[in-house]
């Protein structure tokens, strides 16, 4: 009985290699391991040189002092006596910013486990900051008597640091607030090529949005821009593209994810008598220091850092070979992916040369749009609804450990599969909804390819 047994799962094996080769040589997909015939696979983070973290080509050698300043200003641990806390995340923009270079997202091994316990710190640990985790920011939907809350509520504090002296804070009871589903999270947004992004103008982005809306319209995709809502211009960074420069992205990180005040935002987040060391705001820039860059603030150097930082270089040859990232490339356009991920978009008028009219090859058309239930995260930041996500920058995902806002999988697919969400009582659908139809209909292979051709950025 086992040995009939055994010949007869031994042909099903063979039927199904036998099977699999003839779609191979049908449907014209490249060949998969043995494991993976039967399911598409995320290849995995690409190895490989990191093509990503250098300045952008054609700098002068002014601009270039500029990006290196920035550069070291990024990567900086502060202390207490430059300005941190009292309340942060972690005490440095580098530290987030890590993968595959300076610049990215958030590395394998999250930094913020040992941050708890850096200087002699007390905090303890929160549940969700796992140490092959993702960096985290933690936010609150709703106050406790209803309002909106939306705010970043901080993993750490500066408690029992060095320099802290008789600062006793206590971390915010994110237990409590999971219990009553009122706990979201983020990660880090990469930063690669962020002077190409913030150099496109605003009539290329409203002029790319109304494209293809025929097409767009018979898929369910709609789409809007965040704006200013004082002049009505276009807002493009952050996860819900609620911030329009740079300079202000970098201001409110610094305020928001190390606690340390600038000439932007001026007052502490935390006034507790006590925890004061540096006085407010903690970080400007010296009009005493006569020359550039040294005396800029911390904003200004982590701005002209993004500015000039070049966009990530994609492989040609991996993962799965050049011929399967080509026809990834095919499908990726064919299917729908593409009337939102807009592969490339072009840089306006620029004073810097490097930034003048360039091809940005971003794979985002930096709209908001409805995600549905599963996505959302109920947080409204400038015009962006509670559901409504800026369209992610795919360049670089190759090398991105972490996927989704909160970085909730590591896995390509899945977060694909993610974007596909039905409306309930407070959302609608997801726009995405017939684009991933569509993806599920490919075979296995046509799917391996589209994945090995994200893989590939």
């Amino acid at each position: 009985m086992s040995t009939n047994r055994s010949r007869f799962t031994q042909f099903l094996r063979t039927a199904a290699l036998v099977l699999a080769v003839v779609g191979v040589a049908v449907t014209g997909w490249r060949s998969v391991p043995y494991a993976d015939l039967f399911h598409a696979s995320d290849p995995g983070v690409r190895g490989g040189p990191a093509g990503a973290g250098g300045p952008i080509d054609r700098l002068t050698g002014r601009q270039l002092d500029f990006f290196n300043a920035g550069l070291a200003e990024f990567a900086e641990e502060d202390g207490i006596a430059e300005g941190l806390g009292p309340r942060m995340n972690l005490d440095s923009c580098g530290g987030c910013h890590a993968q595959p270079a300076t610049g990215g997202t958030s590395p394998a091994v999250n930094p913020q486990v040992a941050f708890a316990s850096k200087d002699g710190g007390t905090d303890q640990v929160p549940f969700f900051i796992k140490l092959n985790g993702p960096v985290r920011e933690a936010r609150f939907q709703y106050n406790r008597d209803g309002t909106r809350d939306g705010g970043v509520h901080n993993t750490a504090t500066i408690t029992g640091r060095t320099g802290a002296a008789g600062c006793v804070l206590a971390q915010p009871d994110f237990g409590a607030e999971a219990a009553r589903n009122n706990l979201v999270f983020r990660i880090p947004t990469p930063v690669f090529g962020a002077g190409l992004i913030e150099a496109i103008s605003d009539g290329a982005i409203t002029g790319n949005l109304g494209t293809n809306s025929a097409v767009k319209a018979a898929l369910g995709i709609s789409g809007r821009l965040n704006t200013n809502g004082n002049d009505g211009t276009v807002t493009r960074f952050g996860w819900k593209a609620q911030n329009k420069s740079l300079l202000l992205f970098s201001a409110e990180a610094y305020n928001v994810e190390m606690g340390i005040s600038n000439e932007i935002f001026q007052t502490e987040r935390e006034e507790k008598a006590g925890c004061q060391f540096v006085p407010v705001p903690n970080n400007v820039t010296d009009p005493s220091v006569a020359t550039t860059p040294e005396g800029l603030s911390g904003i200004e150097k982590f701005a002209f850092f993004q500015r000039f930082l070049a966009p990530p270089t994609p492989s040609t040859t991996l993962p799965g070979g050049s011929t399967s990232i080509i026809h990834g490339r095919t499908l990726f356009v064919s299917i729908g992916c593409a009337l939102c991920h807009t592969p490339s978009l072009t840089t306006g008028d620029s004073p810097v040369t490097a930034l003048n009219h360039q091809p940005v090859n971003l794979f985002s058309d930096l709209a908001l749009h409805a995600m549905g239930p599963g996505l959302a995260d109920d947080i409204l930041q400038g015009g962006a609804r509670g559901d409504e996500f800026r369209t992610a920058l795919l360049w670089g995902v190759g090398q991105r450990v972490f996927f989704l806002h909160d970085g909730r999988t590591n896995d390509l697919d899945d977060a694909i599969q993610a974007h596909a969400s039905g409306g309930n009582f407070k959302f609608g659908p997801s726009e995405a909804n017939a684009v991933i139809n569509n993806y599920n209909r490919l075979s296995t292979g046509d799917q391996q390819d589209l994945l090995n051709f994200l893989r590939s950025l």
